[in-house]
């Protein structure tokens, strides 16, 4: 092993056999663990403790008690704010931690890690700012008697995080800093293949000070998992992950009628008007393909054109696609790492052959690179003649594999693709702004982009139909973690008697 391949193997964290449960690290009930596989050398990258039923007890008790009977939803805004803003440096601080685990997790090429890292703490100060911008009181006149009406959002409880194993990192902070202002205790449930960001998390909170159960961080399988959606002591669940699990945690929510939100699967679509050029489309295309080797929900995977024009999109795509570099994300020269686990890529294998079987046209790509001999790489892939009712066309890949679907006209373009369970995010290329406007409300997504594959969590993040329930990021994100009341008085309380 060379110095520099050392380097990047480090884990930059302690405490690996513990949990954070109630502001401190303690032993879980059992010895086991689990091991995180680098996915580009396919060695153990780091082993941390497993939690089972026993220690999902202890970290909703430790919830419930600093929400029951601490001081945390009983601070002002402000004041929690103040932490949200520490809890901001300390990921700053640490951008660099995070940054080097996330490639020995996933695969993600390390310098987007490092863009994305360096950005985790504006979230943070983001909600922080919130303090003092939302209104979590209204002043109303009732109608129905009393003199004043108050309408006030409080928080909502203790709450599950259930974070993935694709980006952590960023949706971790989408659910806990909007979490944490509105006045909540918060369970991370972290991924057992991709925990390091949820113990970095757990270090800045005891560094800076948070009290104790507002913050607790255990790493669970589904079993484990399933008992803490199921808990009578907590309040909300906040899950992104695959709709079938979506499914199972909306039923059990929805028997005790707990909180949820969902942020499930997607199957893209980027629609291509006959007036933009399809060079810069694949261009386009084949650079957002490469954005965490294509583990990203709302990736843009059909590809809708005019049918005259679909062979020379084809054409230009294959060309991209197969000129990718293919490598290890550490090297700076790479332009796609690997993907996350075996598990996966043997999936994404069996639907590409399954594709072919189909009848698609396999244009580029579809095997494992030929110069490298360990690794969960595949190379990015390109088909066409692709039906949209074919199992490439319904089934989320989460790999670097796009399929083109010719469409007879605009109308139809967009028919297709609404024509999928999914809504997540759609793009249209065009150089009409008016007519990208037009069809972008015609799309059944929660995101619709111009040009390009985009994503704002700035502005709302979150699906319509089976893609989810809910947005994360913005002013959006914070409503999932309050709930209304109303209060009527007979007269006006101090606070507002100024």
């Amino acid at each position: 092993m060379t110095s520099q391949t050392k380097q990047h193997s480090e884990v930059p964290f302690g405490h690996q056999d513990r949990l954070f449960i109630g502001g401190n690290w303690i032993k879980p009930s059992s010895d086991s663990k689990f091991d995180v596989i680098a996915p580009a050398t396919e060695e153990i990258y780091v082993s941390v403790a497993e939690a089972f039923e026993p220690d999902v007890d202890r970290a909703v008790a430790a919830a419930r008690e600093a929400f029951d009977r601490g001081p945390w939803p009983r601070m002002s805004h402000a004041e929690r704010a103040g932490y949200l803003r520490a809890l901001a440096k300390g990921l700053n601080d640490r951008a660099e931690d995070v940054a080097l685990t996330w490639p020995n997790e996933m695969g993600i090429l390390h310098s987007t890690a490092q863009m994305f890292s360096g950005a985790m703490g504006g979230i943070f100060e983001y909600y922080a700012g919130l303090a003092d911008t939302f209104q979590f009181e209204e002043r109303h006149h009732p109608y129905g008697g009393g003199q004043v009406g108050l309408l006030v959002r409080e928080p909502v409880g203790v709450v599950a995080a259930i974070i993935p194993w694709n980006a952590p990192i960023n949706l971790l902070s989408n659910k806990l800093a909007p979490a944490l202002l509105a006045g909540c205790t918060v369970i991370v449930k972290a991924s057992p293949e991709a925990p390091s960001s949820a113990y970095i998390v757990a270090e800045i909170a005891q560094a800076i000070g948070i009290p104790p159960g507002v913050i607790n961080v255990i790493t669970a399988e589904r079993a484990a998992s399933e008992m803490l959606v199921r808990h009578p002591g907590v309040d909300k669940v906040a899950f992104t992950g695959s709709t079938a699990a979506g499914r199972k945690i909306a039923a059990i929510c929805g028997d005790r009628i707990a909180r949820y939100t969902l942020e499930l699967g997607g199957k893209s679509a980027a629609v291509i008007l006959d007036d933009f050029d399809l060079e810069t489309a694949a261009t386009s295309l084949a650079g957002s393909t490469c954005l965490m080797s294509g583990q990203v929900c709302s990736s843009l995977t059909r590809i809708i054109v005019s049918r005259h024009r679909h062979d020379a999109l084809v054409d230009a795509l294959s060309a991209k696609f197969g000129a990718i570099k293919v490598g290890d994300p550490f090297d700076p020269a790479t332009e796609i790492g690997p993907i996350a686990m075996r598990r996966q890529r043997d999936r994404i294998e069996q639907l590409i052959a399954k594709g072919e079987s189909e009848g698609a046209t396999l244009a580029v790509g579809g095997r494992r690179p030929a110069h490298l001999n360990r690794g969960f790489y595949i190379e990015p892939t390109v088909f066409g003649n692709v039906h949209n009712d074919s199992t490439l066309a319904r089934e989320e890949l989460f790999g670097p594999v796009v399929s083109v679907i010719p469409a007879d006209n605009e109308e139809q373009a967009i028919d297709i693709a609404n024509d999928t369970i999914y809504g997540l995010n759609n793009s249209v290329f065009t150089n009409d702004v008016q007519r990208a406007y037009e069809v972008a409300r015609s799309l059944r997504s929660g995101t619709v982009g111009h040009n390009a594959f985009r994503t704002d969590f700035s502005i709302a993040f979150g699906g319509f139909k089976q893609s989810g329930i809910g947005r994360e990021g913005g002013v959006e994100g914070l409503h999932p973690y309050l709930e209304t009341k109303t209060v009527v008085l007979e007269g006006t309380p101090d606070h507002l008697a100024d």
